[in-house]
């Protein structure tokens, strides 16, 4: 009998012993798990439906496959540029197991961003977030199709904020979201999802042989290139048309000019179709200032430019460059890059 009391009890002091102390609030590790798991499942929940793969296929045949996100009801859909490039024919797959062919209508491969459209109505539509709000340590969650399995779903948070990245045309891709979700070869073009169920980046690289680093295009960046690529089919950006290369400036020299830089751009030619060529740019100039932005590297000049593009381009400014250790001040005018 006394033996039966102490197997009867055993479980009962177990019990007790979990039990919060009065007034505590704290979760139990069990509770904060649970919570994870019901903000991850209420965001597949939410934006799972609005997520496609994409097949691209060549003359060749089959080209590569990658992800995306359908972001308007009439089947417009957000993806990289890199994903839809070299394609003879697109086709879309949504989660319910139907098909709809696509069709381009805009690429930027300056931001790795494209819109394609199907001919069918998506299942869901997936609403953007704001990327400027994001915080390091932020929950974010990526859904695509990695190596072809359908509708993953990878967690994890924000790394960093603010990475600079080098695109397929050479332009400097800034303000790009790095966390440490697992992406692999097919998740390009998917979403990153905050916790909301908010698209707050377009998941665009990986680094082969790295864990635990991938990167995203911020939604903010995407927002304006969709509008650009809806509205023009393409993103029109401000021009100069000269070739440069960065140089350092020698202390003596900044000093004597005043100049709180090391660097600057040194014009090395021009395109004969630009505006620099028709302005009094001379190649040897040290450009150290784009109007009031100032210049240290060639990514300083796309920065300055893109600012210009924001604002309206076919307007006159003024350039600074360091001419036979001289300050010089040059006009030009950027206009619209071609095609």
């Amino acid at each position: 009998m006394p033996l039966a009391l102490v197997l009867d009890d055993a479980p009962r002091e177990l019990d007790t012993s979990s039990e919060k102390p009065q007034g505590d609030t704290t979760p139990s590790e069990s509770e904060a798990l649970d919570a994870y798991s019901r903000v991850i499942a209420g965001v597949v929940d939410r934006v799972g439906p609005a997520v496609v793969s994409i097949g691209r296929v060549s003359k060749r045949g089959p080209a590569g496959a990658g992800s995306g996100v359908v972001f308007a009801p009439d089947g417009y859909v957000l993806t990289n540029a890199h994903v839809v490039a070299g394609a003879d024919r697109l086709e879309v797959g949504f989660t319910d197991g139907n098909t709809s062919p696509a069709h381009v209508v805009g690429v930027d491969h300056a931001t790795d961003v494209a819109v394609v459209r199907t001919s069918s109505a998506p299942p869901a539509v997936a609403a953007f977030g704001d990327s400027s709000r994001l915080r390091v340590g932020q929950l974010v969650v990526a859904i695509g199709n990695p190596l072809g399995f359908s509708s993953t779903v990878s967690a994890g948070v924000v790394s960093a904020l603010g990475r600079t990245m080098r695109s397929r045309d050479g332009r400097a891709m800034e303000e790009i979201i790095q966390s440490d979700v697992a992406l692999n070869p097919g998740n390009s073009g998917g979403p990153l999802v905050d916790w909301r169920g908010r698209v707050v980046g377009i998941n665009t690289a990986i680094i082969l042989g790295a864990q635990g680093i991938s990167f995203s295009v911020p939604i903010d960046t995407a927002k304006w290139v969709v509008g650009e690529l809806m509205t023009k089919g393409r993103v029109r950006r401000a021009w100069l048309g000269i070739a440069g290369q960065n140089r350092p400036i020698g202390r003596d020299l900044a000093r004597k000019l005043g100049l709180h830089q090391q660097s600057g751009v040194e014009v090395t030619g021009f395109d004969e179709r630009g505006p620099a060529a028709r302005s009094g740019l001379r190649v040897g100039d040290i450009v150290v200032a784009l109007g009031e932005a100032r210049v240290a590297s060639v990514d300083d000049i796309h920065r300055a430019l893109q600012d210009r593009q924001l604002r309206g381009v076919d307007a006159a400014f003024v350039l600074r460059v360091i001419r036979d250790r001289q300050l010089v001040e040059v006009e030009a005018v950027a206009v619209v890059a071609p095609e």
